[in-house]
């Protein structure tokens, strides 16, 4: 049975289209529809629920090894209040999933996991951290939600003193009181925008979800759903686990190799990573030149031969154009290359371009 986070009720009020999604229970769209949503963000701001997203906390004197030991990016010289991007690898190299680790001390860390791989990613770290880490698996005691979008600093402002507010790129404050309640706030997001993703107890987020709503209303403000959030994340060529990434398919095939240290001394997957060598996959942007939208899972051809495949896919709203990124045979990854994809038995011609799709101006 699907799961209900704390803002079930105001999705259902303001007429959200409620569809299940990772054990949970989310609006896909509002009335408004997500092409607006995704514009909100891209030109003002939109308000996210990302409660059904995982939290798990290592404490204790040898958390910095179990974390360095279980991920494949390096938090040893990482500051308090620094927020870094990880990936957690098998031993094959594959993907277990991906997530972002936060310093709140020396001897504590806050990581947020992907929803759907909460219970995994936990039993996972339980049997491989190091003696002396403690972790606990705290999703169900945090809400969270998204302000995302050009305009999130404004509304923050109305609501905190500058200096409780994360003024870099990936870095978080803890214990910061929003009207009240206790508030973790970070500088992060996935929608390739400014904005924050802020965490707080359950009880506390009815209240919190109303006062950004009404705080953020003359800046443009509107609730935004999981379709909007997909399309952003697309344009802004954010990987996804399930899509982009899987057990099968290693992080450097995947193209994200900022958040693998290979130079680290080891952690899970390292050896197998160096045995497979140089990846002879990538992921790619492909855009579409025939008419047609391309989706996920759908083949990629040069000529009679199968290159590869879609990954996600869509028509991005902000660029208008029908994009996919896909994962092909390197020797076809050159910009500019000529593809073609199938669209439901038709083939249809696509380009091979730069990602991201979309970039904000700094």
């Amino acid at each position: 049975m699907e799961l209900k986070t704390p803002l079930y009720d105001e999705h259902v009020a303001l007429g959200g289209k409620i569809v299940p999604f990772a054990g949970y229970l989310l609006p896909v769209q509002y009335p408004t529809g997500v092409i607006k949503e995704h514009m909100a963000v891209r030109t003002a701001a939109g308000l996210f629920d990302v409660s059904h997203m995982g939290e798990i906390t290592f404490r204790g004197p040898t958390a910095l090894q179990s974390l360095n030991h279980l991920i494949t990016n390096d938090y040893t010289n990482m500051p308090v209040g620094k927020v870094r991007y990880g990936i957690l690898c098998n031993e094959k190299g594959g993907v277990i999933d991906d997530l972002i680790v936060y310093k709140f001390a020396e001897d504590y860390y806050f990581v947020v996991v992907n929803a759907s791989n909460r219970h995994k990613d936990f039993e996972h770290m339980k049997k491989n951290i190091l003696e002396g880490t403690e972790i606990a698996d705290i999703s169900d005691d945090l809400a969270q939600v998204a302000l995302q979008g050009p305009r999130s600093f404004e509304i923050m402002a109305q609501l905190l003193p500058e200096e409780d507010i994360p003024q870099k790129y990936y870095t978080a404050k803890e214990h910061v009181s929003i009207d009240g309640m206790d508030c973790i706030i970070s500088y992060t997001g996935y929608t390739g925008e400014k904005g924050f993703e802020i965490y707080t107890a359950p009880q506390n987020a009815v209240k919190l979800w109303r006062l950004l709503l009404k705080t953020g209303e003359p800046y443009g403000l509107i609730p935004c759903g999981l379709g909007a959030r997909d399309t952003l994340r697309l344009e802004a060529a954010m990987p996804l686990y399930g899509h982009e990434m899987d057990d099968e398919i290693t992080p450097l095939e995947a193209d994200m190799n900022y958040g693998v240290k290979m130079n680290k001394e080891e952690f899970i997957g390292k050896k197998a990573l160096e045995e497979r060598g140089e990846p002879q996959i990538t992921r790619v942007g492909l855009q579409m030149i025939d008419r047609g939208i391309m989706r996920e899972h759908q083949d990629v051809y040069v000529g009679e031969e199968k290159i590869g495949h879609t990954t996600s896919g869509t028509m991005c709203p902000c660029v208008n154009k029908a994009v996919a990124m896909a994962l092909i045979d390197k020797k076809y990854s050159e910009i500019g290359q000529i593809v073609e994809v199938d669209v439901r038995g038709r083939k249809l011609k696509a380009e091979v371009v730069a990602l991201p799709f979309y970039k904000r101006e700094k």
